[in-house]
């Protein structure tokens, strides 16, 4: 005990830092409210009852997703990191990186920032310059500005850029602009809805285009069409990792209300 002694207070110090870094990691990641308070008491008060918590959760649950998903895994911590921020000093943050270097990525990460926070005005603003520029076909703008043109009410302005997105960019891009598509046709009216959702399907990266097409079909009044796109979902979200699990959060919920809506 006396070896270690003076290195007691780095020792407590780096626990400590471990606690603060696991609580982000379990709100980020959704983990069970055990974890939460006891990495609490380590984050905030320091106990050693919470800081152990914290040296147990590192080995049990952080290195493993860590090693289990490489990078995928810290880019989900960075973005829950960044979305703790209060979503004016995100806007502001992503400002001030415009001013400094005007990119396309920067153009659309405030742009989608400012809808999120409902100014769409500003948001199409911010976007405008890229739309009859250089980047006027990068998939990027127009997916952006095909959100915009939906949020504002505008689906045949979101299907004519959508239109325009050249599908072969990506598997995601491909995902991303068929679901949008079917959701501006959707909103018009159009049937071809129901075939655009099913291509958006095919091969789709996010659960997002199945869960969508399930509320579509819902709201058309055809539950019986709509039961087995649900009961998929459910058989993958239960076979899922964690990982894909917390990055597919939205739409297992959005199919799990779904689910209680139809019993």
């Amino acid at each position: 005990m006396d070896i270690i002694q003076p290195y007691l207070p780095l020792i407590f110090t780096v626990l400590r830092v471990l606690a603060v870094v696991g609580l982000v990691h379990a709100i980020v990641t959704k983990q069970q409210l055990f974890w939460m308070f006891l990495l609490g008491f380590g984050a905030l008060l320091g106990s050693i009852f919470g800081m152990l918590g914290a040296l147990a959760y590192t080995f049990m649950v952080l290195i493993p997703a860590l090693r289990g998903s490489g990078r995928a895994a810290g880019q989900a911590v960075s973005r829950g990191v960044e979305a703790l921020k209060p979503l004016d000093t995100r806007i502001r943050e992503a400002g001030e990186r415009l001013n400094e270097s005007d990119t396309l990525a920067h153009r659309a990460d405030l742009a989608a920032l400012l809808a999120r926070a409902g100014r769409n005005d500003e948001a199409q603003a911010t976007l405008d310059p890229l739309l009859s520029g250089i980047y006027a076909d990068d998939p990027v703008v127009l997916l952006t500005s095909a959100e915009l043109d939906l949020t504002r009410g505008n689906p045949a302005g979101a299907e004519g850029r959508l239109n325009a997105v050249d599908l072969r960019t990506s598997a995601a891009t491909r995902t991303r602009a068929l679901t949008l598509l079917a959701q501006a046709q959707a909103a018009q009216g159009k049937s071809q809805a129901d075939v655009t959702y099913t291509d958006a399907m095919t091969a789709a990266t996010t659960e997002e285009p199945r869960a969508r097409y399930a509320a579509y079909l819902v709201k058309e009044g055809r539950a019986a069409e709509a039961q087995p796109v649900l009961d998929a979902i459910a058989k993958t979200e239960s076979r899922a990792t964690d990982l894909y699990r917390r990055q597919e959060r939205e739409w297992f919920d959005l199919a799990s209300g779904l689910r209680r809506e139809l019993k």
